[in-house]
Order: C-alpha cells, then structure tokens, then sequence
C-alpha cells in the first residue's frame, strides 16, 4: 500500500517533476513474469526516479546500512525504504553475498521485477565500473531475462555527498532483453558467470555512452578517498611547515 502511494501520490509526481525524465526504451519491460532490470548507479536519486516509471513493481536489492540507521532518523529511513520496495542486503562477502541471492531468488521466484546495480555501489566519478557476478548468479539460476538500464544525468543532478537534487532533466534508457537460457545449469561456472556479468555492462555501457573502467567501483572509490586523505594530511604538514617558518623568519627581524 505505501509503495502505491509513494509512487502515484507522492513521490513519483515529486520526482517527474524534479528531474522531467526522458523515457527511452520502456517497451522492452516485460509486462508480466519475472526479470531483472540492471543498471549503471550514479546516484543515490536512482532507487527512486526509475521505479517511478516502470508501470510494474520494482524490486531493489539494497546496502543494509540503509535499515539499520540510529535513532527516530533510521526508524524511519528503514521504513520509507521497506515501503518503497527496497530488500536489505549485506555487502560483506561469503555467506552474506549468498543470503543476498537467495532474496534476490526469492522476488524472481514470484514472478516479479528485480532491479539491481551490478556495480554493488555508486559510481563516485561518473564512469561505469566492472560488474559483479551476482546478477549474471540470479539470471542463469532463475532463468530470467535481464533488461539493461542507463540512467544519464543523475550524477551531475545528485553526485555522492550531494544531500537535495539539482532540478534538471535526465534520461532513462533500457535496452532489449537479454536472454541467457542458453547457460541453463551452469550457475556454478565461474567463467559463464563472467561472461554473463560482462555482457550485461556492454549493453548499459552502449546505453549510457559512460567510460568504462576494468575495476570495481568499490575499490576505485577507496583508493580516490585514501588518496584525498593523504592529500589532505600532506597538506596539512606542509601549511604547519610554512607557519613555523614565518614564524622564524619574524623573530629575526625583531632582533635585528
């Protein structure tokens, strides 16, 4: 019931008028049965602006760390995002990664819509990054089609550590269905499952027109903020480094 009220009423009317999106490709959403939609993610806009214009349901695996928030502000960040369809995943590895399948397998299994970011996090400079094999995982097991999806312009509408959109125009573009029945019970195949995964981000990156990057986005996105923070500190050392001198400097001018 929340979900139809955030996406009839509320949110879905806010956010078509923020964003004015420009839908290309809509017909290739099945109109019953179960599939995934993947797509690139730019931005946090993106669990919200692209379910709004799907007719269907959508499905979102979700970072867990959206449900377990502190206080009254978590209570009901977790509760808006049960409402908006959003299933919580733990990006840990291991066991986690295999209960985030089976959720996954679970939404498919009834016969419904499943979005995912085979990226596993944003993108924090725009470009696309290599994909993880767990949508290639859930395609082959369930024997769904996967609907590549790009979404254009949220990044600059709502980058990382931007707290409200800029009010702009983006496009949301899915391609034809990608079918992959022809991997039937070799989900265990590490290297089908690669070539699944890289076939997947071929298609959203010719939707999307993105650079493309051989790396994952979560390890990109450590180095950049592990490299700003040495940065930081050198700059720190080297702005203390000129105080002292200054301060040097002056001293002798007095004495003189």
């Amino acid at each position: 019931m929340l979900y139809q009220v955030l996406k009839y009423l509320l949110l879905g009317p806010l956010l078509r008028l923020v964003f004015r999106p420009r839908i290309e490709g809509l017909e290739h959403i099945p109109e019953e049965g179960a599939a995934i939609i993947a797509g690139n993610h730019l931005s946090f806009a993106d669990h919200f602006v692209m379910p709004a214009i799907v007719p269907r349901r959508v499905t979102f695996l979700a970072k867990a760390e959206y449900f377990t928030g502190p206080g009254l502000k978590g209570r009901l960040t977790a509760a808006f995002f049960r409402g908006v369809g959003q299933i919580p995943v733990d990006r840990s590895g291991g066991r986690a990664s295999r209960a985030a399948l089976s959720s996954g397998l679970s939404v498919l299994r009834k016969g419904h819509l499943l979005g995912i970011y085979p990226e596993g996090t944003r993108s924090h400079d725009g470009r696309l990054y290599k994909g993880r094999t767990g949508v290639a995982s859930m395609a082959v097991t369930a024997g769904v089609p996967v609907v590549p999806c790009a979404m254009i312009g949220t990044f600059e509408a709502q980058p990382t550590g931007r707290r409200l959109p800029r009010a702009m125009r983006i496009t949301i573009r899915f391609g034809a269905p990608l079918d992959f029945s022809r991997y039937a019970g070799m989900e265990d195949e590490r290297f089908i499952l690669r070539a699944v995964t890289d076939e997947i981000m071929y298609e959203i990156l010719a939707l999307s027109g993105q650079e493309y990057v051989d790396r994952y986005a979560g390890e990109a996105k450590a180095e950049a903020q592990a490299q700003a923070r040495a940065q930081g500190r050198r700059g720190q050392t080297k702005g203390t480094g000129t105080g002292k001198g200054k301060g040097k400097g002056a001293g002798k001018g007095r004495a003189a």
